[in-house]
């Protein structure tokens, strides 16, 4: 690999045109793709993103190459960050598969519940070259968002980001390419820390959810972290914490709170999660969405929640908070979340047990079936 990698960024939403034009300004080759051509024709005129710092200062991305080609996308990239929902990783993986070749790592930015388990089986379905590592971040590295056609804001970056590669042996690897680019990003144990480590499990769908009121009636003109969380709904924020944590050690794995996750990412520090939110600067100006019909619902409810669920559910944790959260976001939307959510099938997890689960994200054996417990710890 050349001493710079080469860069594909799939997706030219809030994060992939950031993403992007960050890349460019430190210098990489760079190629943004998207599935629609309309989102990327302002920006394929000059081959140019307009990105505003944190600081105020504004500088021009240079792209290699802008395109809706995905044969042209993946050619000649050492790293393709998909930028994407999680509702569109499937998608992406289909469209991937027949153009990847051995060496190319693919870095979901991020995963979401199960994001690498589910591209890995599409590309192993797909009869995709051996030798592509299939890996995922636990959360996008900015909080960033798009100001226009050709334009972005970084907001913040995020102290740390974890990752993992499926199998682990696979994460070394990875983390020493995007170092390259980002030293944020750090190991994580497996696949499933960086899962399981969602926190748009803990922040967004409950937000969302009750803020529904003041969401349409301003039409997101207020903070949605700052203003949106009060205390009483911090309490549900730390119940739906706890169920998720109580997923990771049913799976062995060692999980950060969501109070430490706020100091990780962004040094934030309190005695409930109300308090670190309210002390984190990164929240400071973020607007809530225009509208419920926002990724924080469809693609947080199926793609986070639900996994989430079945894997509790399959592991007997009781997951009524977050059962309550998708089933509400589903009357409230007219959907079944739990029949268009990432199901254990879709990540290939349904006839593992734990012991089975292991063994396959940290070595990529997969050969155990069954639904027993194990003491074992990934760390």
């Amino acid at each position: 690999m050349d001493l710079k990698p080469r860069f594909t960024v799939i997706g030219a939403g809030h994060g992939g045109k950031a993403m992007a034009a960050d890349l460019a300004v430190k210098g990489f080759e760079v190629t943004l793709f998207n599935r629609t051509p309309e989102r990327i024709n302002e920006i394929a005129l000059t081959g140019e993103i307009d990105l505003e710092y944190s600081d105020g200062s504004v500088r021009s991305g240079k792209l290699t190459l802008v395109t809706s080609n995905i044969a042209d996308a993946l050619e000649g990239a050492d790293v393709i960050m998909v930028v994407v929902p999680a509702s569109g990783h499937g998608d992406v993986a289909r469209k991937c598969a027949g153009h990847l070749r051995k060496g190319q790592i693919v870095v979901l930015n991020p995963g979401r519940t199960g994001g690498a388990l589910e591209f890995r089986r599409i590309l192993d379905q797909e009869g995709c070259a051996e030798g592509v590592i299939v890996s995922e971040a636990g959360t996008f590295i900015f909080v960033s968002r798009s100001t226009g056609p050709a334009q972005a804001r970084i907001f913040r970056r995020k102290n740390s980001v974890r990752i993992a590669a499926l199998p682990s042996n696979d994460t070394q690897a990875v983390i020493e390419v995007l170092h390259k680019a980002y030293l944020q990003f750090i190991p994580a144990k497996s696949v499933l820390n960086t899962s399981l480590d969602n926190m748009g499990t803990v922040f967004h769908p409950a937000l969302t959810l009750l803020n529904t009121n003041w969401i349409e009636r301003t039409k997101g003109d207020f903070q949605f972290y700052i203003d949106g969380v009060t205390p009483p709904i911090s309490n549900l924020l730390e119940v739906i914490d706890e169920e998720r944590l109580s997923v990771a050690e049913a799976l062995g794995v060692k999980s950060r709170s969501a109070l430490e996750w706020l100091n990780d990412a962004y040094s934030a520090k309190g005695d409930s999660i109300y308090e670190a939110i309210q002390a984190n600067a990164g929240y400071q100006g973020l607007k809530a969405p225009r509208s419920i019909r926002h990724r924080f619902i469809f693609e947080d409810v199926p793609f986070s929640i639900v996994p989430m669920v079945m894997l509790g559910r399959k592991f007997g944790v009781d997951m009524w908070a977050m059962e309550a959260l998708a089933k509400l976001a589903g009357i409230m939307h007219g959907r079944d979340f739990f029949k268009d959510g990432r199901t254990m099938e879709d990540m290939g997890l349904d006839k593992l047990n734990v012991d089975g689960i292991k063994r396959y994200v940290m070595d990529g054996v997969r050969e155990q079936a069954g639904n027993g417990k194990s003491s074992a710890k990934i760390e």
